[in-house]
């Protein structure tokens, strides 16, 4: 598949979504497509690619099990509600009487950043050498203990939200005692896993796109920041002591 075509194609789904939300009035799926897009892409890219079979098969596993699992995940999160996200509600009101205009523009730019997010993959899916180098092993561990983090994150904070006893506290058992975002720390650990095991391929520069640019997206646009301001607004003084005490990112000892 060429990259053209996997824009276009990931273009066409956010479209369709975008038409879906004007209905339904449920523009937050689109983090659930975000996220699916890519496992997607990297599954065709996978499927016809040029790269040897077994970066091939590295490429649809590693970026789609990260895929699948944070849409399955975002999904079971969205269908528990029957209203919109309190960020897209948001939105809407900021841009009033043109917001689905605006909102076809955030659709088209989400598309954009999904296709960009694959090409780690495409890199890997196109790499023709078979060898399993100490660094393919190396970024295979990675996708191991990031995929593992990433799900144990997640569950620490469900079964922490789910118990009636919790509400209002913020949330400082298991890995959330050594992180404020253990979940954004395994998620962006992920994105290593591609340049290591397309060490020495084609256009392999390529791949590092995906640490750098997550790691700006969490920092400085829609992860930490937006994250933050929404605790500090349900939790106040709570959740400003849990920042005092802990790492906001990579996971470390509280602060006594």
């Amino acid at each position: 598949m060429t990259l053209i075509a996997s824009f276009l194609l990931v273009v066409g789904l956010m479209t369709g979504l975008w038409l879906w939300q004007r209905r339904s009035g449920r523009a937050d799926w689109v983090d659930v497509f975000w996220a699916g897009s890519i496992g997607l892409l990297a599954v065709l890219y996978a499927l016809f690619g040029d790269g040897a079979i077994e970066k091939r098969l590295l490429a649809a596993l590693v970026a789609g099990t990260w895929s699948f699992r944070l849409a399955r995940h975002l999904a079971v999160r969205l269908a528990g509600h029957d209203h919109e996200d309190g960020r897209y509600q948001a939105m809407r009101e900021h841009w009033g009487r043109n917001a689905q205009f605006w909102l076809f523009v955030f659709f088209m730019g989400q598309a954009l950043i999904a296709w960009l997010f694959s090409l780690p993959a495409w890199v890997v899916a196109n790499d023709p050498s078979s060898q399993l180098s100490v660094w393919v092993i190396l970024g295979v561990a990675f996708w191991f203990v990031s995929l593992a983090g990433e799900s144990l994150a997640d569950r620490q904070l469900a079964a922490f939200r789910q118990d009636p006893a919790n509400r209002g506290k913020v949330c400082q058992v298991g890995l959330w005692r050594y992180s404020r975002h253990p979940n954004y720390f395994f998620e962006w650990l992920h994105w290593f896993s591609y340049p290591l095991i397309a060490m020495g391929a084609p256009h392999q520069w390529i791949a590092w796109l995906g640490p750098v640019l997550m790691l700006l997206f969490l920092y400085r646009v829609t992860g930490i920041p937006y994250t933050e301001k929404q605790s500090l607004k349900s939790r106040g003084d709570a959740y400003r002591e849990y920042q005092r005490t802990t790492s906001a990112f990579f996971p470390w000892p509280p602060k006594r």
